[in-house]
């Protein structure tokens, strides 16, 4: 099976999404236009929610119109301070410089993984799109999203924290994994993100996200980490799809954040932000659910990319499914013959209710599971009828979001309603 995260989606929305299964939400849906033109609220797309009861929307955070809005707003509140006198001198008192940045505080966070972030603004066919970036080299490497890069049709720039500007070029892509990495021309000694591990990751641990909302570089917001395994499935504006297994955050994530750091309280790097889940409607803004690619997927990704210009993913060998949500396990419509699936004995029929210790409630899920691992992982499928099978993952090169055996992309007519996956979720494709 291969790692079928599929889709790009540009920092300028977040995908839709739908939580069919209470308790486990499987974000799913396209990324919406880059942003309304100057002074027009945006538009929401085409949507056709088969549970409407549980539909909400998911965007990427990407941008791509300039902030009118609040440019205008901000003017208001300087016309309410006036220009005549006042009776009333202000007063101030000189902040203290450590005590503003402590360790272990949101403000000492931020002191760490600010200089680390940077403000990715890329051309398009059609207007340009923005999104964050997280440092990984003194030299200019950064990683983004592949939604926030995917569709450059000229410059790419990146501001630093500094504020100065440099053109960048893609590295490599992993559009599986909705990872990107750039090189940042004429730059030395940035400083490059501390990467935390997965492991050390705890639901309910406060975590802070930077990046660029709205197109405001350098914004701070801070939450909790509110689950692990999330399925997350979005679609680009190709039709095709990216599934992963995601860490969901209420830190308030919006339009611009995609590629930006979620940081624990150390400012080390734990999961780089992609999607939010939005209500719906004209509203693209956060709800408090926020999903970020978990760090350990992400270097994984990012160091095959330095070393090599691409990443692999792991592949299972079989066929399903992804639209249908049973609750009750993923069932193989087919396996690939020579595939690692069929050298651990499964069959057509079999219904996956676990990888290793993690829940499969559906295929869709075990798409998110299985993509999770490395190439080359040995891992334990739990099957319905109770058998358990060992299984030693294949590898591919992450070349394109293929959802099929035959290694083409499945394409559906609309970003809304299901799981965009059609019949072949897996297999030997890229």
């Amino acid at each position: 099976m291969s790692d079928e995260h599929g889709g790009r989606n540009r920092d300028s929305g977040a995908g839709t999404a739908t939580f069919p299964h209470p308790g486990s939400p499987h974000p799913t849906g396209g990324y919406p236009p880059y942003g309304p033109p100057p002074h027009q609220p945006p538009t929401p797309g085409p949507e056709r929610p088969r549970r409407p009861r549980t539909m909400t929307a998911v965007v990427s955070a990407a941008l791509i119109a300039g902030l009118v809005g609040g440019g205008a707003g901000f003017g208001g509140a300087y016309a309410l301070l006036g220009d005549g006198p006042s009776g009333t001198q202000l007063t101030t008192v000189p902040a203290s410089p450590a005590a503003n940045a402590e360790p272990g505080t949101v403000a000492g966070a931020a002191a760490v993984a600010t200089p680390s972030t940077v403000d990715i603004r890329v051309t398009l066919a059609e207007g340009a799109a923005e999104g964050s970036g997280v440092i990984l080299s003194a030299d200019g490497a950064v990683l983004t999203n592949n939604h926030v890069v995917s569709g450059s049709t000229g410059e790419i720039t990146v501001t630093l924290a500094d504020g100065t500007q440099h053109p960048a070029t893609v590295v490599g892509t992993s559009p599986s994994y909705d990872l990107a990495v750039l090189q940042v021309q004429g730059v030395s000694g940035l400083t490059p993100a501390t990467l935390g591990n997965s492991g050390d990751v705890q639901v309910g641990q406060q975590v802070v996200a930077i990046g660029s909302p709205q197109g405001l570089a350098g914004t701070v917001t801070t939450g909790i980490v509110s689950a692990f395994d999330r399925t997350v499935t979005v679609q680009g504006d190709d039709g095709a799809a990216v599934v992963y297994n995601g860490l969901q955050t209420d830190a308030p994530i919006n339009q611009g954040n995609s590629g930006g750091p979620l940081v624990d309280l150390n400012g080390r790097v734990v999961g780089i932000n992609s999607a939010i889940a939005t209500g719906g409607g004209q509203s693209t803004g956060s709800i408090g659910l926020g999903f970020a690619i978990p760090v350990d997927q992400a270097k994984r990704v990012a160091q095959e990319i330095l070393d090599s210009g691409a990443a692999t993913k792991p592949v299972l060998g079989v066929q399903g499914d992804a639209s249908g949500r049973s609750g009750e396990g993923a069932q193989v419509a087919a396996v690939t013959p020579d595939s690692p699936a069929a050298a651990a004995g499964l069959a057509a029929g079999d219904v996956v209710t676990r990888v290793d210790d993690a829940r499969v409630q559906d295929f869709a899920d075990l798409i998110a599971r299985v993509g999770a691992r490395t190439p080359g992982d040995r891992v334990t499928l739990t099957l319905a009828d109770g058998r358990t099978l060992e299984v030693t993952l294949g590898s591919v090169t992450d070349q394109a979001a293929s959802t099929s055996s035959g290694g083409t992309t499945q394409q559906v007519p609309s970003p809304f309603g299901g799981l965009p996956f059609g019949q072949n979720p897996f297999g030997g494709g890229n």
